[in-house]
């Protein structure tokens, strides 16, 4: 149930980039499907769960502490609620800013999820913690979804730029 929630955020992002394709008419060209899948797994896979992750670190810190496997009663967990809030906005913003804002926004959201998906994997082999939310979906989001927005990104300038050779 875990990896449900996990990837409740991208598969919405997902089926508002597919809804937004079909209906925009000129979405014949590859750059501009990426754009839009882009756009919105920034502005909701990423923006999106970040701020719900956040909202639960700030107001139910101590449920989310038992179901990573940390202890309760930490004030740590209202920087992390205040850092996943922080660039959780950041990222819905990538639904107006483009380009060099997205590209600072997967290095910095993506560095994070990436370094706590690397404290997940810390914990389960050095402490065995199998909580759901340390070992569970969040776990393989963390890791491979910060992978997918750079080579979302990659590719999308790689369209960019040979529609520029072709002019």
């Amino acid at each position: 149930m875990e990896i449900l929630w996990a990837l409740m955020f991208p598969l919405l992002g997902a089926i508002i980039a597919l809804i937004h394709i079909t209906k925009e008419r000129n979405t014949a060209d590859t750059h501009r499907k990426l754009e839009i899948i882009l756009m919105w797994q920034l502005g909701c896979g990423l923006g999106l769960s970040l701020i719900w992750g956040g909202i639960g670190h700030l107001l139910l810190p101590d449920q989310v502490a038992q179901s990573i496997g940390w202890a309760t009663g930490s004030p740590f967990q209202r920087e992390v609620g205040m850092w996943d809030v922080s660039i959780g906005i950041v990222a819905l913003l990538c639904l107006k800013y483009h380009d060099h804002f997205w590209l600072a926004t997967i290095i910095g959201g993506g560095l994070f999820l990436f370094g706590a998906g690397l404290g997940h994997l810390y914990e389960f082999i050095a402490h065995g913690d199998i909580s759901p939310n340390n070992i569970g979906g969040v776990l393989w989001v963390d890791l491979l979804f910060p992978i997918l927005l750079a080579v979302l990104y990659l590719l999308y300038h790689k369209e960019k730029a040979d529609i520029h050779t072709l002019k």
